[in-house]
């Protein structure tokens, strides 16, 4: 597990706690928090054994968001081995994953294969597409923030395609809809762009980096 996070982190989480109904001051903080948890990561490896694949079985209850915490790690990657209930588990929509562990909602429930790697390098990846070490690099002014809007419109699944690269970062920078949205649950981003659903509309900021 994580080194317990002190001083500027432990302020940040009670300010954050306390003001979480406003997005706009959440932006910075959440910024400040990933800053700090990054920089633990990169003085901590976790111990002998760690590599290797471990199966999570995830339930939807209810055909409620249920979030299973397993340490995903970095390098990590996760797949739905056995779908198990009649309702069609979709990476993304019904189903997805964090450095937290494994969500499932609406009705999903899986047994999910998490393939632990300590790889380094800013977390996980998702998403097939050219990356580092394959030759390939992208054209000048490529790293660059760039503002995203979008909306699930009539509170459909919706996918904004934008490329987001390897090693880049994705947050909300202003909330438009009265739904709140929650990364996990109907918002969240892949090698692909950035989704939304159940009614989030947004304008994200992709931190576009190449590593």
């Amino acid at each position: 597990m994580l080194k317990p996070v002190r001083g500027l982190a432990a302020l940040a989480f009670t300010v954050c706690a306390a003001s979480a109904a406003s997005a706009q001051n959440a932006v910075p903080i959440a910024a400040a928090v990933d800053t700090i948890a990054m920089t633990q990561y990169d003085e901590w490896q976790p111990g002998a054994g760690w590599d290797r694949d471990i199966d999570v079985r995830c339930s939807s209850g209810g055909y409620n968001y249920n979030m299973c915490q397993v340490d995903t790690g970095r390098g990590s990657r996760v797949t739905l081995i056995r779908q198990i209930s009649k309702t069609r588990c979709v990476e993304g929509r019904t189903w997805g994953w964090n450095r937290a562990g494994v969500w499932v909602d609406a009705g999903c429930e899986g047994i999910f294969r998490v393939q632990r790697r300590w790889s380094g390098g800013g977390g996980h990846r998702p998403g097939p597409g050219p990356g580092p070490g394959d030759g390939w690099r992208p054209g000048p002014g490529w790293e660059q923030s760039i503002n995203v809007r979008c909306a699930s419109g009539g509170y459909n699944y919706n996918m904004c395609q934008v490329d987001t690269g390897c090693g880049s970062r994705v947050f909300v920078a202003r909330q438009i809809s009265n739904t709140p949205c929650i990364e996990g649950r109907n918002w969240g981003w892949n090698r692909a762009g950035v989704w939304v659903d159940g009614g989030c509309e947004a304008i994200f900021t992709v931190e576009r980096r190449w590593r």
